[in-house]
Order: structure tokens, then C-alpha cells, then sequence
């Protein structure tokens, strides 16, 4: 069996600590094969810088995933293509810089093929994800032995019915961008680990990571507002995945929210 954390949406300095100081005690209780997190957010809240990734990839985070916020850090276009394991949604245009999957060896020559795909329901329009995930699949799964989805969207209808789409053809579809972490956690009939969003590894005490006088501030009078990101109590969010690399199907999926 292989045993996989995927950490929601890391936002900013708090995130950061958060994974730092918690990540070493869950892998000395879990023992985990490979460790996935959503890092869009990791730079100030927006974007994600070179010097940010690895300190990421420090921590024992193997695999980064991203979302509608991969180009806020201008400087990504240097670097994605060049770092194998830093991911953006596959449904952008063709000849966007970076790619939407790749495939981390474990031991006993065990693959793990990780896709991202954005959600298009109010949020930019991209390719329709359900229109390019099969050829993906399709292009992955002869050298996998396991593929897992990150399907960063906004709408709950969009991500639960990719992960009836999906029942059967990949291990897990893991939703993320929303930052509060839902309590659908299931395995579909046909073998596929879901939930809708995986919540958010950051400042507990904020609106989705941003301060909440700020975000109140905007409501109240409908002007705009500079965001920053909170600080305080920090939360870690995700889930934890078993799955059997004999059979690409998952075999248990828990939630896990931890403070510090």
C-alpha cells in the first residue's frame, strides 16, 4: 500500500511555519510514500517564488501543485519549466509555460502520476476540464501505477461531478482553492478517494488566510482594499490516502486538521 499526504492550500509565511513544524511529526506517525500540497497561495497569499518553493520542497514535500493564482510571482515563467515536480492546471492553453501532470517514482518501482486541473465555473475561462482529462489519463496511466487529481475550483458542482467523471479511472480527485475544508470525504463506488476541498494550511483566525478586518472593511463599504495575509494560530488542512498501487484504487481517505 502507499500512503499519501495531500496538504490544502499553503498560504503565506503562516503556512509555511505550519508545515515546517508539524509536517516532520506526521510523517514520524504516518509514514507517508509521498507528500503533495497546494502552494499557489505560498508567497504573501499570491503566487509562489523560486526561493519559496524550495524551502517547500526543504520540508519533504515532494509533489507542488497550483492553481488560478500560478502567475501572480511573474518570476514562475523563469523556472516552471524546469522543475520537474512544480505543477500548474493542464487546462491552459497550449504553449503556457510549465505542465499540468507529472509522475514521482516511490520505491518497488511505484508510480504516481499527479494532475491539476482548473475548474472554469467563476473562475478564469480556461479549456474545459473534463474535455482534456481523459487524454491525460490516457497519456499517464501506462507508466502509473497510481494517478491522483488536483482540482482547484470554485464551484462544489463542478468538483463533485468530476469525481463521479473520475470514479474508476484515478486513484483520488482532491478538491482544493476554496480553503475551508469540507466534510464529504468518501471512496465512490468504483474505487475513487473525494472530497470537495481539502481546506487550507494557514492562519486559522482570518477570512480564507487574508485579515479579517480587511475583508470585513471591503464588505462594509464596497471599496477596494489591499488583502495581507493574517497571522496567529496556525491550522494545517488536508487529507490522508491509502492506496493500492496493484489495483490504481484507493483503500481509505480521512481528513486530517491539525493546529499549533
Amino acid at each position: 500500500m502507499v500512503r499519501v499526504l495531500m496538504i490544502g492550500d499553503i498560504v503565506g509565511n503562516v503556512g509555511r511555519m505550519v508545515v515546517k513544524k508539524l509536517l516532520p511529526k506526521l510523517y514520524e506517525e504516518y509514514n507517508f510514500d509521498l507528500v503533495i500540497a497546494n502552494g499557489e497561495n505560498a508567497a504573501g497569499g499570491n503566487g509562489i517564488t523560486f526561493e519559496i518553493l524550495d524551502e517547500l520542497f526543504s520540508y519533504n514535500i515532494h509533489v507542488i501543485t497550483m492553481g488560478n493564482h500560478v502567475w501572480d510571482k511573474r518570476e514562475i515563467i523563469n523556472f516552471i519549466d524546469y522543475q520537474p515536480y512544480l505543477i500548474r492546471p493542464a487546462n491552459y492553453p497550449p504553449g503556457t509555460p510549465g505542465k499540468g501532470y507529472t509522475i514521482y517514482s516511490l520505491a518497488n518501482n511505484i508510480n504516481v502520476g499527479v494532475i491539476n486541473l482548473s475548474g472554469v465555473v467563476f473562475l478564469p475561462p480556461l479549456i474545459s476540464p473534463f474535455l482534456i482529462i481523459d487524454k491525460l489519463i490516457n497519456d499517464i496511466e501506462k507508466k502509473c501505477s497510481i494517478i491522483i487529481v488536483d482540482f482547484h475550483a470554485e464551484a462544489t458542482s463542478e468538483k463533485v461531478a468530476m469525481g463521479w467523471y473520475l470514479d474508476g479511472k484515478v486513484a483520488a480527485v482532491l478538491g482544493t482553492h476554496t480553503h475551508v475544508q469540507t466534510a464529504d470525504e468518501r471512496i465512490l463506488p468504483k474505487g475513487t478517494a473525494y472530497i470537495t476541498d481539502l481546506g487550507m494550511t494557514g492562519p486559522r483566525d482570518s477570512v480564507l488566510g487574508v485579515k479579517k478586518e480587511l475583508v470585513i472593511n471591503k464588505f462594509l463599504t464596497q471599496m477596494p482594499v489591499k488583502f495581507e495575509t493574517a497571522n496567529g494560530v496556525g491550522q494545517l488542512n488536508g487529507v490522508i490516502l491509502t492506496l493500492d498501487p496493484n489495483t490504481g484504487q484507493a483503500v481509505s481517505i480521512s481528513r486530517i486538521q491539525e493546529f499549533i
